[in-house]
């Protein structure tokens, strides 16, 4: 049976304008309508940041370099990724699309193995149990649903709502405001708030869906819509590690206390094409990115924990190690991954292969084998 619905929370109106406590010049100040975590270490946000724009921008060359098939860049929503991220509990469930680069980093999962999906030597290339990240989902949207019926296990394993933080779970997914357009999203709205399901979906609005702008999308903000399915809706400055980490912590807790959905708009900006298949120029005006780089999440951080004196030459000096040291293992590991055999998309297909793929792998085998003793190119 659901769970009887907890009244929501205050929380800002989502017509607002977004919510912000770190400014692009790096001063730190209140905001009203949101609560700053009591203890933050923002040296740990600001390595997270850093490593992690490190790692998409060698992925970017390895694609160049003809090591990768394609790469979604994350550049502009590495406060977005690693602010949520660094609210998660450890028995928190996550579900990405395919560009929560920041989210498995932080998550604990080898850089490597998201390579390997974009090298095609994988389909995933991880255990989603072993870090709580669930795999990465191509397809537009299906992770809200894939996150919202996990939710409802939770439910139904009574592990919401106890009280004991080291027991109660929620689930925290991913979507892009282009998600927004697709049923599966408005499905999994519909279910999440009807079965009052403790699921945080954090959309990073990060203005295009592809080469479509939001305003073709929607008339109000992307936030406003939640009130529509009955839950509370967040805006908040994308950009803004510390809003974004302030806001995915409320409405976690919210949610592993039996309070129900939020969906919190993280407003922001893919400063790199849709992926390196795309040429954004084509669709996006020069100055509208200019604009937004001058809102830069890391260099914001940057800013206020060298003003603040939290931040010396010896800490950045070992950022520059960490970074270099990162990137050789991503050219490293990248070039090693192994191609994958040929009965590995029969092998995974199904927990148990049934009969019939058997039939097929053996089939496909003998026609491999008939290829290579032939010398034929296929």
């Amino acid at each position: 049976m659901p769970r009887k619905q907890a009244k929501p929370t205050r929380g800002a109106d989502p017509a607002d304008g977004p919510i912000q406590f770190l400014s692009p010049e790096g001063v730190l100040k209140p905001d009203s309508r949101l609560q700053l975590p009591p203890a933050i270490d923002l040296l740990a946000l600001h390595r997270d940041m850093t490593l992690v724009r490190r790692m998409d921008s060698e992925a970017i060359a390895l694609q160049r370099q003809g090591e990768l098939g394609l790469w979604p860049s994350l550049r502009g929503q590495e406060a977005a990724q690693v602010g949520a991220a660094h609210a998660l509990a450890e028995q928190d469930m996550v579900f990405p699309t395919y560009r929560e680069h920041g989210v498995a980093w932080c998550r604990g999962l080898n850089p490597v193995s998201l390579l390997g999906l974009f090298r095609g030597s994988t389909l995933g290339g991880w255990n989603p149990y072993e870090r709580r990240f669930n795999l990465y989902t191509l397809v537009i949207g299906a992770q809200t649903l894939h996150a919202v019926g996990y939710a409802m296990g939770l439910v139904r394993d009574d592990v919401i709502g106890s009280g004991d933080n080291s027991r109660d779970t929620a689930v925290l997914v991913f979507l892009g405001d282009g998600a927004l357009s697709e049923g599966e999203t408005n499905e999994a709205f519909l279910w999440a708030a009807a079965q009052n399901l403790p699921v945080v979906f954090f959309c990073q609005n990060n203005q295009w869906a592809i080469s479509a702008p939001y305003s073709v999308q929607s008339r109000v903000p992307v936030a406003q819509r939640a009130a529509g399915f009955g839950f509370p809706g967040v805006r908040i400055d994308g950009n803004d590690v510390v809003a974004c980490l302030a806001a995915t912590g409320e409405a976690l807790a919210r949610a592993r206390s039996a309070g129900g959905p939020t969906l919190i708009e993280a407003v922001t900006y893919r400063i790199n094409a849709h992926t390196t298949a795309d040429d954004a120029s084509r669709y996006r005006p020069s100055a509208e990115t200019k604009a937004w780089t001058a809102k830069d999440p890391l260099e914001r951080l940057r800013l206020h924990i060298t003003a603040s004196g939290a931040a010396d030459e010896k800490y950045f000096a070992d950022i520059a190690r960490r970074e270099q040291e990162l990137a050789e293992h991503l050219r490293t590991g990248c070039r090693s991954l192994p191609a994958p055999d040929n009965a590995s998309s029969f092998e995974n297909t199904y927990t148990d292969m049934t009969a019939e793929l058997r039939r097929q792998l053996a089939e496909h085998e003998e026609y491999i084998a008939s290829d290579q003793q032939s010398g034929s190119p296929r």
